[in-house]
């Protein structure tokens, strides 16, 4: 069936699609962009349907709710009852949209033939794509134009004997009353910073990497861990970092290093007594805000084992509201150099790629690299995240050992800063050395 009579018929990407019959998906992609062209930047809008209040006809056990298929994570879904046909899904996304983009992640148990509707009020619905030979995988509707505050996926016929089950339903598009996106704004980020030197040092590097975030004259800024080195005394903290870094303390958004921890007053008590507040602003070493349509969050990788950390990362994701996530913390999953991969930040990464999350900044290492888009288990896809190791902030440079699957590039020996860029639907970066010159540039990335 077609949308409004003689319109072409919207076709969702499937991403099971094999062979030729992908060049044939691509060129009807091109051909709605250009059928719809004020559409062609819908997969920018942002995902306005993460953790929203969801119903469904009915569901085939307790655990297989219909808030499953709204909580961005690709191992929980909803499940219908099997053998019975219509069934639906719906969410309330809490006030009238403009809805845009659909993805559908079917589970083995998927539809056949299905309707996504949208309503003003729940009881009359408007039709904004059919589906009639449905294969399961994933649909994404990329191309849609439709208003409403509930959006269903309404199942006519079963693909298989079972029922109708989801991961995920995706819907994209702009709340009415939505603030309006900020535009484009820049960060300055660095971690493993103050080493026991001062400026009349002429082998004292943060003084230079400082001198050189300050002229950049960012939004604000990131670090990520090891702010002082040895033992993050507070002593310290005011004898080296505040005389550089410190500059702009007030910019700064920090996360804690290892050796944050070795202070013998107290495991980060060196840290908390310089940063105060700025560091726990919520009450806790990690924390998370907004900026634009970014959502930043800053984490304490030094106690990833701990379960509170773990439960407040998981509601704050369910509460984001933001189109485009940020993480940052000290300690890699992925890095060439001396340390190495630290397996601790696994479990993050799947919490964050499950949110779909863009970027990963971290330190430890003393060096800069950065990574393909890539899964947690380290699989190059274009959904996964980038990573950045930018622990060229003014420590001893440790050298690449051990390159890693993914890597796209690694400099060592050359202090400097990230400058990252960021918009409202994307981001890119340069390394910048303390001479001032790009010693790499990234490709420009979309948010997912």
């Amino acid at each position: 069936m077609h949308l409004n009579g003689s319109a072409p018929p919207l076709t969702p990407t499937r991403r099971r699609t094999v062979g030729v019959v992908i060049a044939a998906v691509l060129l009807l992609v091109g051909s709605l962009l250009l059928a719809y062209p004020d559409r062609a930047d819908a997969a920018a809008d942002p995902l306005i349907s993460h953790g929203k209040p969801a119903t469904a006809s009915s569901s085939e056990a307790s655990g297989l709710g219909p808030q499953n298929a709204f909580d961005g994570d690709p191992a929980t879904r909803w499940a219908s009852a099997e053998g019975e046909d219509p069934q639906w899904i719906r969410v309330d996304l809490g006030a009238t949209a403009n809805v845009t983009r659909v993805a559908l992640s079917w589970e083995a148990a998927y539809a056949k033939a299905y309707r996504i509707e949208i309503s003003a009020d729940g009881t009359t619905w408007t039709r904004l794509a059919d589906e009639t030979a449905g294969n399961g995988g994933t649909d994404d509707w990329s191309a849609l134009s439709g208003k409403g505050r509930y959006l269903r996926v309404y199942g006519i016929a079963r693909g298989t004997a079972y029922g109708y089950s989801l991961h995920e339903v995706e819907v994209y598009g702009i709340l009415d009353g939505a603030p309006p996106q900020t535009g484009a704004f820049t960060v300055v980020a660095a971690g493993d910073i103050a080493a026991q030197c001062t400026a009349s040092d002429s082998d004292c590097a943060h003084p230079k990497t400082a001198a050189l975030a300050q002229k950049l004259n960012p939004k604000f800024y990131l670090t990520m861990g090891d702010s002082q080195y040895d033992d993050a005394r507070i002593a310290d903290f005011r004898a080296y970092y505040d005389k550089t870094w410190g500059a702009f303390k007030d910019k700064t958004h920090p996360v804690p290093g290892n050796h944050e921890t070795y202070d013998p007053a107290g495991s980060l008590v060196g840290y908390k007594t310089y940063f105060g507040a700025i560091a726990y602003p919520q009450g806790k070493s990690y924390y998370s805000f907004d900026e634009g349509n970014w959502h930043f969050i800053a984490l304490d990788s030094n106690s990833f084992d701990q379960s509170a950390q773990i439960d407040w990362l998981k509601a704050d994701l369910a509460r984001n509201s933001k189109a485009c996530i940020a993480a940052y913390w000290h300690h890699p999953l992925y890095s060439s150099g001396g340390h190495g991969n630290d397996p601790v930040s696994r479990p993050v990464w799947k919490i964050l790629y499950g949110a779909k999350a863009d970027l990963v900044l971290n330190g430890h290492d003393h060096h800069y690299e950065r990574f393909a888009p890539q899964s947690p288990d380290g699989k190059a896809t274009a959904d996964g995240i980038t990573e950045i190791v930018g622990g060229m902030g003014g420590a001893e440079p440790y050298p690449i050992e051990n390159v890693q699957p993914n890597s796209q590039k690694r400099i060592s020996g050359q202090y400097g800063v990230l400058k990252m860029d960021f918009t409202d639907s994307g981001y890119s970066w340069s390394y910048v050395g303390t001479d001032g010159k790009a010693k790499d540039t990234s490709p420009k990335y979309a948010c997912h």
